[in-house]
């Protein structure tokens, strides 16, 4: 975290908030300052502020007012609240950090105490930043599978009812694409296992690399099969995707032990339609299943083949 992010200073007073100022751009500080409470809740919404140095007394919403007020805010970063004050009682101090304020500063401000609560604040933020990174860091290691850097079936059961619940609740459609790569048993017996695995990579990486981003996303379903999720998707769409899949696929060389391996792979799909809201639900695994008995008709076909089903939820009769 940088050191010169933006402090808001808030102070009805005009001269109290320019003497802040002064000492804060001094000390190399890039300072938002507001005259009230209301103003101060505006600029966090136009640009957030990791530290809030706050008047108590001011007119409309006092500083343990606004210290509330923001803690109920819904920000992903903390927020440091130093609260400024004349009281200096052990009842006001006690009073304004049960109010949401991380530190206090009685007047008259010393500019080295200001710096050095500061200073603190921003430590402290530092350390939250670094926990919220190793818990992100865990959290997608828990979701990805650790060969190919998909998602998997952890993250598959967590996310894709959410993408079946909202489909329905919009009554877009929705696509699975089951991919499995042909041979892959022979490709494993022939070149070894090391080489199965550079084999699943660069199949993954295909797969992920030609997919819509942040839209689209991967799993590995299991062994040498993947998933593709295809949010709002038609059956025109996720057939050309899943042809553009296979054509990339048909065209992935793997070297290993200056040998070249080709791959090919088989595809099945389903496009589910909600056609209108009160329509039967359907699970995660009985929409893979439909794509699963697609899959099962390309390798029955030849492999390196394309198949897709639509799946049209029946209405539900009113009784």
């Amino acid at each position: 975290m940088e050191v010169n992010f933006p402090i808001l200073v808030v102070d009805d007073d005009v001269v109290s908030r320019t003497v802040m100022e002064k000492y804060l751009h001094k000390a190399g500080f890039e300072v938002i300052s507001a005259p009230n409470g209301k103003e101060a809740l505006a600029r966090m919404d136009e640009q957030f502020c990791p530290i809030v140095l706050t008047d108590w007394m001011m007119p409309e919403i006092s500083g343990p007012e606004l210290c509330r007020l923001i803690r109920e805010k819904k920000t992903d970063r903390y927020v440091f609240i130093i609260l400024i004050t004349a009281r200096d009682s052990k009842t006001d101090i006690v009073s304004g950090l049960e109010s949401g304020a991380d530190d206090y500063l009685t007047k008259p401000i010393h500019p080295a105490e200001l710096v050095a609560r500061i200073n603190t604040g921003i430590r402290i933020l530092k350390l939250e930043q670094s926990l919220k990174n190793a818990n992100e860091e865990i959290r997608l290691l828990s979701i990805t599978d650790p060969l190919t850097g998909c998602f998997n079936r952890t993250y598959l059961g967590e996310r894709f009812p959410q993408e079946i619940n909202r489909a329905q609740r919009y009554s877009h459609s929705l696509s699975v694409v089951i991919a499995d790569i042909d041979y892959f048993k022979k490709i494993n017996d022939a070149h070894g296992h090391h080489a199965g695995d550079l084999v699943l990579k660069s199949f993954a990486k295909c797969l992920m690399g030609s997919i819509r981003e942040s839209v689209d996303w991967v799993v590995r379903y299991g062994g040498e099969e993947f998933l593709i999720i295809l949010p709002e998707t038609a059956s025109a769409g996720v057939t050309s995707v899943s042809e553009r899949l296979r054509r990339a696929v048909s065209n992935l060389k793997v070297s290993h032990d200056g040998k070249e391996i080709s791959v090919t792979a088989s595809f099945g799909g389903a496009c589910l339609y909600f056609g209108q809201k009160g329509n039967q639900g359907i699970s995660m695994e009985e929409l893979i299943n439909h794509a699963d008995e697609q899959l099962y008709r390309s390798k029955n076909e030849g492999r390196n083949r394309v198949n897709v089903v639509e799946v049209m939820r029946p209405v539900e009769k009113s009784r």
